[in-house]
């Protein structure tokens, strides 16, 4: 039986290998198939549309966090060419998805074919696929470049586009070389790529990559804390002072807040963390959200998941510790309706 139905979310669950996000929760509108109050479970799919409800509406984080996750070539996006003789797949894979730009194909003869014939045939291809990837991905600030393939299809290809770069005279083209990292894959086919990106080589580029800016800006606050010069400060109660004063704005602010503190069931305490994060915006600084997976979030996570580097030196944020919420003004359960 078809129907739509409303209801109050409890639970989520993503199934990674059907590529589904199961929301279970209470039915909240009748019809005629189901009663008030009922428990279903949804299956939300690829290109099947539903309507997302939040009561109190969506947060900058929120926003800021989902066009993150739907801008194709964002900080931190590696590229990867999955390839075996005559097919290379060109990607660009970001922290919540693998976007297939282009795929290559040419005809290499065969191995019973005379031994020139087959490498003037590898040539043009890797011209192909070396001229469809920088026409495909902007390598204009350097990126890492994942090299896939069985045998040495990848490893040669690599060469190339060295050999090509030195050629040229062209420095993008020879920094390209130099970030490409080879691996092995069973296969020049997209699905290989699952298997490819499991390896702790290549999450720990993927990583680094997307958080390198945020591992900079820890070293130099763990720096400032040491210099004890009064331009960094970690803790709730002493960067939420700064915040309101203004000292974490233009002229090197910056607001650095682990992601978990996003993610506390009450709704008071995450409004007061968006509160910084968009005053520190305001103010023309820079506010970063660090992920508590990545060693940059884990070491912020042992100051209290909070800090700041000032633009001006003050040396008595922990004297008056102003902790008080306004918990009556946004109490109770966060709803979503689906």
């Amino acid at each position: 039986m078809h129907t739509d139905l409303t209801i109050r979310v409890t639970s989520t669950f993503f199934d990674p290998s059907a590529s589904q996000l199961h929301v279970s929760g209470t039915v909240i509108v009748e019809n005629a198939f189901v009663n008030i109050g009922q428990y279903h479970t949804l299956d939300l799919e690829l290109n099947r549309t539903f309507t997302l409800w939040k009561k109190y509406g969506w947060d900058s984080v929120a926003r800021e966090t989902l066009a993150d996750a739907i801008r194709q070539d964002r900080d931190g996006a590696v590229a990867a060419v999955v390839m075996q003789e005559g097919i290379a797949n060109i990607c660009l894979i970001t922290e919540f998805r693998t976007i297939l730009k282009q795929r290559v194909e040419s005809t290499i003869p065969k191995k019973r074919s005379i031994s020139s014939d087959q490498d003037s045939g590898m040539r043009r291809f890797f011209e192909k696929t070396l001229t469809t990837l920088v026409r495909s991905i902007d390598f204009s600030n350097p990126r890492p470049l994942l090299l896939a393939s069985p045998g040495f299809v990848a490893g040669d290809f690599k060469k190339y586009i060295a050999d090509e770069g030195t050629r040229r005279g062209d420095k993008m083209m020879m920094a390209i070389a130099k970030e490409a990292t080879v691996v092995h894959s069973s296969s020049g086919h997209l699905h290989s790529l699952n298997e490819i990106l499991k390896s702790s080589e290549v999450t720990a580029t993927m990583k680094d990559m997307k958080f390198s800016k945020e591992t900079r800006f820890m070293d130099d606050l763990f720096d400032r804390i040491r210099k004890d010069d009064g331009r960094a400060w970690y803790g709730t109660a002493p960067v939420e002072k700064a915040v309101r004063e203004g000292a974490v704005g233009r002229g090197g602010g910056v607001l650095l807040v682990n992601n978990s503190l996003f993610r506390s069931q009450d709704i008071a305490t995450r409004k007061r963390y968006v509160s910084m994060v968009d005053k520190v915006k305001e103010d023309g600084g820079d506010a970063r959200i660090l992920s508590s997976d990545h060693e940059s979030g884990q070491r912020l996570d042992a100051l209290g998941g909070i800090a700041a580097i000032l633009t001006y030196p003050i040396f008595d944020l922990d004297e008056e510790h102003d902790d008080q919420v306004n918990d009556g003004a946004a109490a109770g359960d966060q709803e979503l309706i689906i």
